[in-house]
């Protein structure tokens, strides 16, 4: 791999998906594939088994690789072809906007993030990690597979999957499970409650935005005759109103410069249920050339310093997404860590702004950093 080679403008997010046979994972991972949210989805996996492909969704197949109708790729590999792989679908040629690598047969999912985040790939960035569960088995997984306690601990979201199956009380006490389970010193997992492996595609990765129009004028794809075909069977089965599993967005937006020091104590102190956070962040005198993108899941946070354009606004803009967390106080949190009052105009960076943006630029990947 080329760790010089210079990144591209939009980092790849690569998710790991994870959950023992029966949890749903495999209808999770082909509802994303049908519901894309316009994104090229490439997907990891151990076995061809894992994602239904059959002769009216490929396109082509080159060794390993299957190439499906809708723009996405699949690749079959093992763990030592992990970074080779990760390699082939980040390049220009695949023109993909996430990569999903289901964990089943691969490896270990604790193993898989830290294989992500000691990458040096310079094209890619971690997505989260997601752990399927069957709400209706929990515990008799938990018997047959004790390591999942292990998973619960790690993983970013949690999606209790099949809650059509089991009751309010009995999803709320595996819940309160997942939030014990977590590691020392970090939140229990965002958990999000769905049937089917239905979840809204956005929780996950942003919609893809297409030059020209490129995803609406297009033929009819195999992909829009699946989602048709799935929302007439959902509403057959009584299900048409829960195609997706809810979740809470709140957005923040600030004129006047946020203070480096207090963002970073409430991104230090996140609370449990928030599992994303996008947006830029305008630091004022802390740095004037540029605004900081922020890129965040779970515990892993990442800023990118990105210059001003020619007459853009200053100012910050958030999106927060997570299950269970409380909109009006994340708000207030976030105002909270604004400024006093927007800086003079000709104020300039001393000694006492430059260690105040120390805890932001921690979190700033340079050339020579893993990815």
């Amino acid at each position: 791999m080329n760790a010089s080679s210079p990144p591209r403008k939009q980092q790849i997010p690569v998710i790991v998906l994870a959950g023992f046979l029966g949890s749903g994972k495999t209808t999770l991972l082909n509802h994303l594939l049908r519901n894309r949210a316009g994104n090229r989805i490439g997907v990891i996996v151990n076995d061809f088994g894992a994602i239904e492909i059959d002769a009216m969704t490929v396109s082509g197949q080159v060794g390993s690789t299957v190439s499906l109708g809708n723009g996405c790729l699949c690749c079959a590999v093992d763990a030592s072809e992990l970074d080779t792989f990760l390699e082939t679908l980040t390049g220009p040629a695949a023109r993909l906007d996430v990569i999903v690598i289901e964990a089943s047969g691969l490896a270990e999912p604790q193993e898989l993030v830290r294989m992500i985040l000691a990458s040096e790939n310079p094209h890619i960035v971690y997505g989260g990690l997601v752990e399927v569960v069957d709400a209706a088995e929990f515990d008799a997984t938990r018997e047959r597979h004790p390591e999942i306690d292990r998973h619960l601990a790690v993983a970013d979201l949690v999606v209790l999957n099949k809650t059509d199956r089991a009751g309010n009380e009995e999803q709320t006490r595996i819940q309160d499970f997942i939030a014990a389970a977590a590691a020392p010193g970090r939140p229990g997992a965002a958990v999000i409650r769905a049937t089917y492996g239905r979840i809204d595609p956005e929780l996950l990765f942003d919609p893809a935005l297409r030059p020209d129009g490129e995803e609406k004028a297009r033929q009819l794809t195999f992909e829009d005759l699946l989602r048709d075909r799935s929302e007439e069977e959902a509403g057959e089965g009584g299900h048409a109103h829960h195609l997706h599993a809810a979740y809470d967005s709140v957005s923040f937006t600030a004129d006047v410069p946020m203070n480096p020091r207090r963002l970073m104590a409430f991104l230090d102190s996140r609370p449990q249920g928030l599992y994303r956070i996008k947006g830029f962040v305008d630091f004022g005198v802390g740095d004037r050339a540029n605004k900081y993108a922020l890129h965040a899941v779970g515990r892993f946070l990442r800023f990118d310093p990105q210059p001003w354009g020619r007459g853009e606004p200053r100012r910050t803009q958030l999106v927060l997404i997570g299950s269970g967390v409380a909109p009006d106080a994340l708000h207030k949190e976030l105002a909270d860590c604004r400024e006093n009052a927007a800086p003079a105009p000709d104020a300039t960076q001393d000694a006492a702004h430059e260690r105040s943006m120390w805890g932001v630029l921690r979190y700033v990947q340079r050339p020579d950093d893993d990815a």
